[in-house]
């Protein structure tokens, strides 16, 4: 478990990669899914798999009782640390073992944290613990990528100099996986580590969604909700619960 890309990645270096991905584009994305899907105003959410948090505040601020989920400690110590609201709870989880049943009205999981393991199954489980998190026809959120896009747009290589730190990163697909490999150089130090996320299609997404007890009853293909095409970057699903409790 501990040599797992998800555990090695999760670190500071993430919050470098993507500080790109700040409060006010949380804001704004959380914003247009409430305001594009109908989804209930009031009750309790999950964030499935919450990074830093980011998400669990811009809900917390619209009224939601939120509970964030992450396996990072790195990246929990920092949700708590940027987290005022008293109506936000983070724990510590794998989200293959996570333990709620039947407890929210919505589940967002947002920024492709989904498809990290190398086995359909384990992704498949995923998802179970996705419906049984819950209530009967509570909704969902998949913010996954879109591999009809990456196919056509995938950068080989590119590099960038953020904060002091030199970053290159070589992406690549393979197997039905998309992988990148980041090295970051820092103070003449270097570090390597990867990301790998596999790259179902919409109607495998949609197959193993229904197996697991979730309705999808939307796809698009970004935050302003144009239809679901591979002009798209993101693959955005809803729906509802429908398995029985």
């Amino acid at each position: 478990m501990d040599t797992a890309w998800f555990v090695r990645s999760f670190q500071e270096d993430y919050a470098t990669l993507y500080r790109h991905r700040d409060e006010a584009s949380a804001q704004r994305e959380i914003n247009s899914l409430l305001e594009n899907l109908p989804l209930p105003k009031t009750g309790k959410v999950l964030d499935f798999c919450c990074g830093d948090g980011r998400h669990s505040r811009a809900l917390a601020k619209r009224g939601y009782e939120v509970v964030g989920f992450d396996l990072s400690d790195y990246l929990l110590a920092e949700a708590r640390r940027k987290t005022k609201d008293g109506n936000i709870i983070y724990y510590r989880y794998d989200m293959r073992e996570i333990p709620f049943t039947s407890e929210f009205d919505v589940l967002f999981n947002l920024f492709t944290s989904f498809g990290y393991f190398a086995q359909d199954s384990e992704n498949e489980k995923v998802l179970q613990k996705m419906a049984q998190a819950l209530k009967p026809r509570g909704h969902f959120v998949i913010d996954y990528l879109n591999p009809l896009y990456i196919q056509e747009h995938l950068v080989p290589e590119s590099e960038r100099n953020v904060g002091g730190k030199h970053i290159i990163e070589r992406r690549k697909i393979e197997d039905g996986f998309v992988i990148k490999e980041i090295i970051i150089t820092e103070n003449g130090d270097e570090r390597r580590f990867w990301e790998r996320v596999r790259m179902y299609r919409r109607e495998e997404m949609e197959e193993m969604l229904s197996r697991a007890g979730l309705e999808v009853r939307g796809v698009y293909g970004d935050y302003d909700f144009r239809p679901y095409s591979k002009e798209g970057t993101r693959m955005i699903l809803y729906g509802r619960c429908h398995k029985e409790k």
